[in-house]
């Protein structure tokens, strides 16, 4: 393997003209210069410098060689610079893991105005839901992940990823327009529910809230995609519980905020505890800018 230094001190040589000059440009002595010279005609099996009495003359090789060796060097140096730029935080990467209404509600207010402060960093994000990011969080997949955890249904998240609370949502009483006005959770026991999928944090959550009134809900129809809830809700009738980000106003819909303590969801930014690169403490800043205020049903924690 032939060794970077000894190509820049050919380079220094071929483009002074003498191992005395080369040797303070470079700040070594002619004697130093003359043994890295020798060990890079060692290395290569070239002969690099005809000596003479008058001094040295450069072979046709070495001419060569230094032609090769410009962009080997060029190289180095362009990954030196790609080096200080990473360390800087001037360039990079962040892999970003979030839910489905995190992708919506959140995460399209964090991208520009990171992109303002660092354009001159890629962002890539992943969708899934809670367990499956911060897996990837854990396994060094992604470098930051926005989670949730519902209030029926607090998470102990791994030792090692740090948790940041952004903002708490509501949840919220979906039910057809013309319902009649508010009930207590209590009085709806008899009707059709609506939730996701059995297992999930949110289906979860709705037992224990419906739990919490007295009652176990009878569900007919299970759904992870809000959109579909909403339609269900107005076509079939149904009742069914969303968080904040998880409901859009419409006006086929009645939406009515839960008056429990736990009935919530909080939305956390979470990151490897040991994870100390600059672009990630610029990426969490520009999160805690653009968490919602003074948007109905949503409560900022920052």
């Amino acid at each position: 393997m032939y060794r970077l230094h000894h190509l820049v001190t050919l380079q220094a040589v071929h483009r002074t003209g003498s191992f005395a000059t080369a040797a303070r440009e470079l700040g070594y002595t002619s004697s130093a210069v003359s043994q890295q010279i020798a060990a890079l005609e060692k290395d290569t099996g070239l002969v690099l410098f005809d000596r003479e009495a008058r001094g040295v003359r450069m072979t046709a090789a070495a001419h060569r060689l230094v032609e090769l060796s410009r962009r080997v060097l060029a190289s180095v140096d362009e990954l030196e610079h790609q080096v200080r730029q990473l360390a800087t935080g001037a360039s990079g990467r962040i892999r970003l893991g979030s839910f489905p209404t995190g992708n919506v509600g959140l995460v399209p207010r964090v991208l520009p105005d990171f992109a303002a402060d660092r354009p001159g960093i890629e962002v890539t994000l992943e969708e899934g839901e809670p367990d499956t990011l911060v897996g990837a969080l854990v396994e060094g997949a992604l470098d930051v992940a926005f989670l949730y955890e519902y209030g029926f249904c607090p998470r102990q998240w791994p030792e090692d990823v740090t948790t940041e609370p952004l903002f708490r949502e509501d949840l919220l009483l979906l039910r057809r327009a013309g319902s009649g006005p508010p009930a207590e959770l209590s009085r709806l026991a008899d009707q059709s529910w609506i939730t996701s999928a059995e297992g999930t944090a949110g289906a979860t959550s709705l037992t224990r809230l419906c739990a919490a009134a007295g009652f176990v809900p009878r569900i007919r129809f299970r759904s992870n995609n809000y959109d579909v809830v909403r339609e269900l809700v107005v076509g079939m009738g149904g009742v069914a519980v969303a968080p904040a980000l998880g409901h859009r106003a419409d006006n086929r819909i009645d939406a009515t905020r839960l008056h429990h303590e736990r009935a919530n969801r909080t939305v956390l930014a979470a990151y490897r505890s040991s994870n100390s690169d600059p672009i990630l403490a610029d990426f969490l800043r520009a999160t805690r800018r653009a968490v919602p205020e003074r948007v109905p049903y949503l409560t900022s924690m920052v």
